[in-house]
């Protein structure tokens, strides 16, 4: 008996994977992700970071940062298995010129993976300051950056002791070499590479599919589960897939009610926990991160009335508004257009078109809400200064985020349609990585008509 328990036990423990991924895309093991993200960034530092550094000019990058206190640009550098940096780490990145290929240099005690070595000798430069300066002096480069910015926080890694202490060490000959490293840090962070934009995709669907899981017959019971509901099994889902989430998920609800459903309550006053009713529109803002990439959504799903089996037409022509001002927005994107700039000509589009609406798009990558031009602000829709005067760049990912309010007379209320898909823009096209939601989905789902 014990022998059969532990038979029946060993293959429950061995299912238990198997089954948290029924009908969702492969999900990779662990070892198998580390090997894959260590592939991309040795790529990355290999073939793209030489390219943007000539891009901005930059022939020396300095990157300092002390464990659990680490730069957001040394985070995306770091191996699968360093998951912070190591006592104090710093990275030198030089190019030499011509044909030479980019020195990648690691001033700290351990190798930093397999493609920055360490090179602190403690027995010659018992300082690790000493060492820094002496491979400046080697290499004389004509600037050194650091990762300092005033709008961009991604940008901004640099902390004051570690810049005092750089500063402090420095040959006095050097300072005025000392520039902002912002544009290279911002164009690291922002740039796919063709292996990161063949696996986004299937990121974007894993996401999808456990967002409409979630928003489906099988986790809502109308009547009896709650939003907070739906929102704690998408962080469980997640959590049992051995995935994160990089925001705490949100639904909420619109009905034939009296109360108002605008920016500040959709951002800011929103109530935790509603009982879900037959008749709701729902709306779901969620996102994971897998393989050191994230996605960021928003869809919408109607609760049907016992008799109904579609969506009411007035609430299709609002959903209708805001996908036609998605359509508006990415037809804005060229290379070296503004961020403001595009959020301008969009929002004069959708006037022309009778479309009311607001648009806060935003780039997606490393980070959710990630380095590189603002499109919009839920509380701004004039100029974004700083963020939003960054111009767009080719090989680029970034959530179209926006929202279409239109009259429901049959609810007696403007009705809010937000959407949030991502995409990429690249070689003057932008595409979506999962293709976006066409129209309101049914709880429960219907059969084809």
């Amino acid at each position: 008996m014990r022998k059969e328990l532990l038979i029946a036990l060993f293959f429950l423990l061995v299912m238990i994977p198997i089954r948290a991924q029924d009908g969702l895309s492969v999900i990779l093991p662990e070892r198998q992700r580390a090997q894959i993200v260590d592939e991309i960034l040795e790529d990355r530092l290999d073939n793209l970071l030489p390219q943007l550094m000539r891009r901005e000019k930059i022939q020396m990058w300095v990157i300092i940062s002390r464990e659990y206190n680490e730069d957001p640009v040394m985070k995306t550098m770091l191996p699968s298995t360093w998951l912070s940096a190591r006592r104090r780490t710093i990275m030198v990145f030089f190019d030499p010129g011509g044909a030479e290929p980019l020195e990648k240099i690691a001033i700290a005690r351990y190798d930093v993976g397999r493609l920055l070595q360490g090179s602190w000798n403690i027995d010659v430069y018992p300082d690790q300051w000493d060492a820094l300066t002496q491979i400046i002096r080697d290499r004389n480069p004509v600037n050194i950056a650091i990762n300092q910015s005033q709008y961009f926080g991604l940008a901004d890694g640099m902390v004051h002791t570690e810049y005092v202490s750089l500063m402090e060490h420095l040959p006095a000959e050097y300072y005025d070499r000392v520039v902002s490293a912002e544009k290279l840090a911002i164009a690291w962070l922002e740039t796919r590479t063709q292996k990161e934009l063949d696996i986004y995709p299937m990121i974007c669907h894993l996401s999808h599919q456990i967002l409409q899981e979630g928003l489906s017959e099988q986790v809502i019971h109308p009547g009896i589960t709650t939003t907070d509901d739906v929102v704690w099994w998408l962080r469980q889902r997640v959590t049992e897939l051995g995935l994160d989430t990089w925001f705490h998920p949100t639904v909420d609800v619109q009905r034939a009610d009296n109360e108002k459903f605008d920016h500040l309550r959709t951002f800011s006053k929103r109530p935790e926990r509603q009982v879900i009713l037959p008749g709701d529109l729902l709306h779901v803002d969620f996102g994971i991160t897998y393989l050191r990439l994230n996605s960021d959504q928003q869809q919408h799903f109607y609760v049907l009335k016992p008799g109904e089996t579609e969506v009411p037409e007035a609430l299709r022509l609002a959903f209708r508004n805001a996908s036609r001002l998605q359509e508006i927005l990415t037809g804005q994107f060229a290379t070296g257009q503004s961020g403001n700039e595009i959020l301008s000509a969009a929002l004069k589009q959708a006037e022309v078109e009778g479309i009311h609406g607001a648009i806060y798009s935003h780039p997606i990558g490393n980070h959710g809400h990630a380095a590189g031009p603002a499109i919009g602000m839920w509380d701004n829709q004039a100029r974004v200064t700083g963020t939003g005067d960054y111009p767009l760049h080719d090989n680029t990912a970034f959530s179209i985020e926006l929202n279409a309010a239109t009259e429901v007379p049959e609810w007696g209320k403007i009705v809010r349609i937000m959407l949030e898909e991502d995409g990429y823009y690249q070689s003057g096209t932008f595409t979506y990585l999962d293709g976006r939601q066409l129209e309101i989905l049914t709880i429960p789902r219907q059969a084809n008509r």
